[in-house]
């Protein structure tokens, strides 16, 4: 694998930050994003689209090699488009993450998703958020952050994200499902989500997002990676 920019990895479990942290990252320096659990969604959504049957995996391929996606970074959100249309509240539909499950689950579009996240790797650098950036996407990243943060933490900070959606959930149903899904992320044998050997970890549990991007951009200028 050929690197062609500076390369920032952040991996870690749900809710330990990374999306947030990578955007104002990405946003700062003017570098591209690289939101990878979004693409599998993508991958589906487009598949609804055009008529591609979510388990044909030769076509689904076909598709995930040429996706035509952009996560366009402005003003302290994150838009991501499909084709030049903007579907980023789309890609979270229930329908589609259901579609998005079976996607993810061919090994023939994983290998094409591999590829085409490999393509986002551009001048003038590129920020990955992911559970294998890492580990398996850019092993040759010149660094490397793992993110985390404890599990009730990251239940009670998923609650208040839904508070301010006008949505209600229980913590202790929160919590239960980020100590499930980490568990299967971990244990998975495809890409299980681990720090790379050579990643930074840092806990977010007491830290807050200012913080964070604080010390990331600090390691990034230290390696002359980019301006401080």
């Amino acid at each position: 694998m050929s690197q062609t920019a500076p390369i920032l990895t952040i991996d870690g479990p749900g809710g330990a930050g990374k999306g947030t942290i990578s955007r104002m990252i990405a946003e700062h320096l003017g570098w591209h994003l690289l939101d990878s659990g979004a693409l599998y969604r993508l991958t589906a959504l487009a598949a609804l689209r055009k008529g591609v049957a979510v388990d044909d995996a030769t076509a689904l391929a076909d598709q995930a090699r040429s996706l035509d996606v952009v996560f366009a970074v402005e003003a302290g959100r994150t838009s991501i488009l499909l084709e030049g249309d903007d579907v980023t509240i789309a890609i979270r539909s229930e329908g589609v993450g259901g579609a998005a499950s079976q996607v993810a689950a061919l090994p023939p579009v994983r290998d094409a998703l591999l590829q085409r996240q490999r393509d986002f790797c551009k001048a003038p650098g590129l920020v990955a958020d992911g559970r294998d950036m890492g580990t398996v996407v850019f092993p040759e990243a010149p660094l490397k952050i793992y993110l985390t943060a404890s599990a009730e933490e990251r239940a009670r900070r998923r609650q208040l994200q839904l508070q301010q959606a006008g949505e209600d959930a229980r913590l202790s149903t929160l919590l239960e499902e980020i100590q499930a899904r980490d568990a299967r992320d971990m244990q998975r044998a495809v890409a299980p989500l681990k720090p790379a050997d050579d990643a930074i970890e840092l806990d977010t549990t007491q830290l807050d997002i200012p913080e964070v991007v604080e010390r990331i951009e600090t390691l990034l200028a230290e390696r002359n990676l980019a301006d401080h």
